[in-house]
């Protein structure tokens, strides 16, 4: 059994990170937590939104959904300390319009974790 955690906070960075577990998942084995965190950083509206696209494409494995509040960098470290997940999946940055690159969030969970941090690629938006 494969633990992931897929941190999202947009619809693009879901169904970005979906993309990538299509082929690793094994249904009725793994498990997904797919965690959202708004607050500053985002609103309920796209976490809330980013959370349907993973119960409607990830249904044959029945991920857990959370909704966190707070500051993103240390309410996803607390996810990982919760669910202790093998991998976590992130998306680069915000992936708002004009974003690029990969942005501070994901360089901290880089640096910060000691387990496998999969930066999956999302849609250039305009």
């Amino acid at each position: 059994m494969t633990r992931f955690l897929v941190a999202t906070n947009s619809v693009h960075v879901t169904a970005a990170a979906v993309d990538y577990l299509e082929d690793r998942l094994e249904p009725g084995t793994d498990e997904v937590v797919v965690v959202g965190v708004t607050g500053p950083d985002a609103s309920d509206r796209d976490v809330a939104d980013a959370a349907n696209v993973a119960r409607a494409r990830l249904a044959t494995s029945t991920p857990t959904v959370e909704t966190r509040e707070g500051t993103v960098l240390p309410e996803l470290l607390a996810a990982v300390d919760e669910h202790d997940p093998d991998e976590l999946i992130v998306g680069p940055n915000r992936g708002g319009a004009g974003a690029a690159g990969v942005g501070s969030t994901a360089q901290a969970l880089l640096a910060e974790l000691d387990r496998p941090v999969v930066v999956v690629p999302t849609p250039a938006l305009s």
